[in-house]
């Protein structure tokens, strides 16, 4: 039997995108895909693809970055809580010392793809 791990960053951004866009349970029912960049290409220090907005807020709360093996999330809201969620789930997780504070959420497969949507939703 052959499996096929998903481990290209666009395809796994898609992924992603569909999860957010298209699940209709709270809170994901709020969130938004916006400012998409249908043609955007991976790059070793990560493309923007799109971002996160919550419904009702002007700022995303998400970037999504697109590199070659994997996707970059960088989040703003309750960062620990996501650091925490992901950890307990096996998502590479770390901080970035920035202010307002952020959190970097890696998807390295499409296999991660709904355990980093739940990590994603403990910063709402």
């Amino acid at each position: 039997m052959v499996v096929d791990e998903i481990t290209d960053g666009v395809r796994i951004a898609q992924l992603l995108s569909s999860e957010f866009d298209g699940r209709e349970d709270p809170p994901l029912d709020s969130v938004a895909v916006v400012n998409a960049d249908p043609d955007v290409e991976s790059t070793e220090d990560g493309a923007l693809a799109y971002e996160l907005e919550h419904e009702g807020d002007d700022d995303p709360f998400a970037e999504v970055f697109v590199h070659p093996d994997r996707v970059r999330i960088e989040l703003t809201g309750d960062v620990e809580a996501v650091e925490r969620k992901a950890a307990e789930s096996d998502i590479r997780v770390r901080p970035k010392a920035v202010r307002p504070p952020r959190v970097l959420v890696f998807v390295e497969s499409g296999a991660e793809v709904k355990r980093a949507v739940d990590s994603v939703v403990e910063s709402l």
